[in-house]
């Protein structure tokens, strides 16, 4: 389960998101259950410290924490492609991700610090996977947002598993489209995602 939450915080609050999302939380009853989530979003603009409860809780439960890059909506122009000294913000994010990353690197070689990073814009791919080598990015926009899977192949240059497409509203309202039984919609609707997917990652690997 992959909790889209965007969270982010000053250090003592972010220690408690982190508990909610991936731990538990002590109380004079025992123990309450977090929600155990396999990976979670978060926002990084706090800067640095406030990413650290979050990436550590992450590594403590063997999860996932995926920084918001470059997103998906139109307006994320207003704020993520402004100046940051040389370079647009979403460069400046991309690069602190790297380095909050470098520390929890798999034997596959990817980092549990993750990006989101939009499919609706492909062309930045390359220059994303250039800033943050190992970080897998997690790609929303295909579908609705008028993203498409055939484009998005630089995300997988460094492992096939480096990029994961998200595409919720294209597939829980297929049934609008295709007709038909709502859930069979849907899995067909994954299924021509997933083989797009592999595609694009094998057309990366040559």
């Amino acid at each position: 389960m992959l909790a889209d939450g965007k969270r982010g915080d000053v250090p003592v609050t972010a220690a408690a998101y982190a508990q909610a999302l991936v731990g538990s939380t002590p109380s004079p009853f025992g123990e309450v259950k977090g929600l155990g989530a396999d990976a979670f979003t978060a926002n990084p603009l706090l800067g640095r410290d406030s990413l650290e409860p979050l990436i550590g809780a992450a590594a403590e439960a063997g999860a996932g924490c995926f920084l918001l890059v470059n997103t998906s909506n139109p307006g994320a122009a207003d704020l993520q492609d402004i100046d940051a000294g040389g370079a647009p913000l979403h460069e400046r994010v991309a690069a602190l991700a790297n380095e909050v990353g470098a520390a929890h690197v798999g034997e596959c070689g990817l980092s549990l610090v993750g990006a989101v990073v939009g499919a609706t814009r492909p062309e930045r791919l390359a220059r994303l996977r250039e800033l943050m080598p190992r970080a897998i990015f997690l790609m929303p926009g295909v579908g609705a947002q008028g993203g498409s899977a055939s484009a998005l192949t630089p995300a997988f240059s460094p492992h096939p598993a480096a990029g994961l497409i998200a595409a919720s509203r294209s597939i829980v309202g297929a049934h609008a489209e295709r007709g038909g039984d709502p859930a069979a919609a849907a899995a067909a609707a994954a299924e021509e995602l997933r083989a797009l997917a592999w595609k694009s990652s094998a057309e990366q690997r040559g």
